[in-house]
């Protein structure tokens, strides 16, 4: 894999920020650069291609239907879905979750029953949860963690029974890059004929999904972590979860015929794709696949780990700094304190440098309170990412700390 052809694809990675400092992009877990091709996609749609879908008869109208439905196949292939019709397009990985907690949630789930989470979730999938469960009295359960990062999987298997109805687990933590045993959380989930959401945002992009060799009921991603624009995303759900589940809005395109007395709706997946939707980056969406696809999922993944091994090896030698989440599982993300120095203060001081990093709690709170700190400074690396950007990190890193001295 040649890096240097693949970052010329990039153009937002050639310039300079605070005037004459040449960009070091590692904020890739928030969100990725887009290539070329994705965005002469969204430019061509609007100068070639506009118009609404599905419901039109001329030229534009079928153009846009193709091209949008393309993205729907090309998703099927990426992800190993049994058809199409099992691919809803939605605006992300946190509306994804949202529709199931608000359509098979309030359906299914009722009082007493319990859902399982994990105590290393985005908040995206804690609080659709707690509302569910606010809304229709059922409990709420949480998996720990270890100090490595890990969910201890013994406790999961001691929280599984009877009452068990729902388990929704991130496959990769954003903020600490773990890898958690999915295949095992599906399948322990399914003894006791619990149904569940993995919440692929950051896996997505790292690692070959298979979705039926899974067997998971329901899985998510967003484009903008998958190399395509933000705004889109796509929620994969088994034909007959998706056919017993009501909609999630109503509105045009989800119906099959209105009247004052009653509404029919649409087949799937139509039904939960009310209103216009973002049809250009949607058609985008499809070149940031084929953009993967034509790389390989493992040459990024090998890129990726090479770089994380370089970067843990030269972040081991810095004094006073900490990783936090050393699981022996892991994606290309680092995340680091010291005792002396504020992740925003060292996040400000890198940024000045060119350097992009992400400070904060990473809308993990809680994961944040386990290790007992506020936040982190947390480095994500991508197919375009350099070792020689890692040395400019850790040369800006030993800056900062002789500043602070």
């Amino acid at each position: 894999m040649n890096v240097k052809e693949i970052r010329q694809q990039f153009p937002i990675l050639n310039q300079n920020v605070h005037n004459d400092k040449a960009l070091v992009y590692l904020d890739n877990a928030a969100t990725n650069q887009k290539p070329q091709v994705v965005i002469d996609a969204i430019q061509e749609y609007y100068t070639a291609t506009n118009a609404n879908i599905h419901r039109g008869i001329h030229f534009l109208a079928e153009k846009a239907t193709k091209e949008y439905e393309d993205t729907r196949k090309t998703l099927q292939q990426f992800l190993n879905t049994n058809e199409a019709e099992e691919i809803i397009f939605t605006k992300g990985v946190t509306e994804s979750i949202n529709l199931v907690a608000s359509t098979y949630g309030r359906k299914f789930i009722k009082e007493g029953d319990e859902i399982i989470i994990s105590g290393m979730e985005h908040h995206s999938n804690i609080v659709p949860w707690q509302i569910l469960c606010e809304e229709v009295g059922a409990i709420l359960k949480v998996i720990p963690l270890n100090e490595k990062g890990e969910l201890i999987m013994e406790e999961y298997h001691k929280l599984l029974n009877e009452k068990t109805k729902f388990v929704s687990v991130v496959y990769v933590s954003n903020a600490l890059g773990t890898i958690n045993p999915i295949k095992e959380i599906i399948d322990s989930a399914h003894e006791v004929e619990a149904k569940v959401l993995i919440d692929g945002a950051q896996a997505s992009s790292h690692i070959s999904i298979d979705v039926q060799a899974l067997d998971v009921d329901f899985y998510t991603l967003s484009a903008h972590k998958l190399y395509g624009p933000t705004g889109v995303g796509a929620l994969y759900g088994k034909r007959e979860l998706l056919e017993a589940m009501p909609p999630y809005q109503g509105g045009g395109e989800m119906i099959k015929e209105v009247s004052f007395e009653k509404t029919t709706y649409n087949e799937i997946p139509y039904k939960f794709e009310a209103g216009t939707p973002n049809i250009g980056d949607i058609v985008a969406f499809k070149k940031a696949i084929d953009f993967v696809n034509e790389v390989g999922i493992e040459n990024i993944a090998q890129h990726e780990d090479d770089l994380l091994e370089y970067a843990t090896e030269k972040f081991s030698k810095i004094e006073g700094l900490k990783i936090i989440g050393q699981a022996e599982q892991k994606v290309s993300v680092i995340s680091f304190v010291f005792d002396n120095i504020h992740h925003y203060d060292l996040g400000m001081m890198l940024d000045a440098r060119g350097i992009a990093v992400r400070t904060g709690h990473h809308c993990t709170q809680p994961l944040m309170k386990f290790f007992g700190i506020e936040g982190t400074t947390r480095a994500s690396f991508a197919v375009y990412n350099t070792k020689e950007e890692i040395d400019l990190l850790v040369e800006g890193i030993k800056r900062v700390i002789q500043i602070y001295g």
